[in-house]
C-alpha cells in the first residue's frame, strides 16, 4: 500500500468525507509531512474504488459545485488495519534493533560514510 493510500483510507476510517475535506485531514493526521496534489488524489480515490476500499457515499451541490463524499468499505477497514499492523510490526523491529545495537555499543556511523537524511514512509513523496 502506498503512503498516499494509507492517508487516504486514514483519513476516511472515522467518517465520509469528500476530495478537499480529504486533503485538510491528511494535512493534518501527517502534521504537513504529506501534502497531496489534487490529480495524486482523484488518482487514488479511483484506484482504491477499483480495488473495493472505498465507495462513493453521496455527491451533494454545495456552491454551484458537486461534491463526492467517499467512505471506506468493510474491506478498507480490513486494509488499513492490516496495514497499520504491518507498520507497527515493522517500527517495533526497528526499535528493538536500535536497542539492541546501543547495548552492544555498535558505533552510530560506519566509517568513511556521512548520516543520511532518511526518506520518509515508503520511501519519500506521496
Amino acid at each position: 500500500m502506498t503512503r498516499a493510500a494509507f492517508f487516504v483510507l486514514t483519513a476516511l476510517a472515522d467518517q465520509p468525507r469528500h476530495g478537499y475535506g480529504i486533503l485538510r485531514e491528511i494535512a493534518e493526521l501527517s502534521d504537513g509531512d504529506v501534502q497531496l496534489r489534487v490529480g495524486t488524489l482523484y488518482g487514488v480515490l479511483d484506484r482504491l474504488t477499483a480495488d473495493g476500499l472505498i465507495v462513493l457515499d453521496r455527491e451533494e451541490v454545495q456552491q454551484g459545485r458537486l461534491r463526492r463524499y467517499y467512505r471506506l468499505t468493510d474491506d478498507g477497514v480490513a486494509a488499513l488495519d492490516a496495514e497499520a499492523e504491518r507498520m507497527a510490526a515493522g517500527a517495533g523491529a526497528a526499535k528493538r534493533r536500535i536497542a539492541e545495537g546501543r547495548r552492544a555499543g555498535a558505533p552510530a556511523r560506519h566509517a568513511g560514510l556521512e548520516p543520511r537524511t532518511a526518506p520518509g514512509l515508503a520511501g519519500g513523496c506521496a
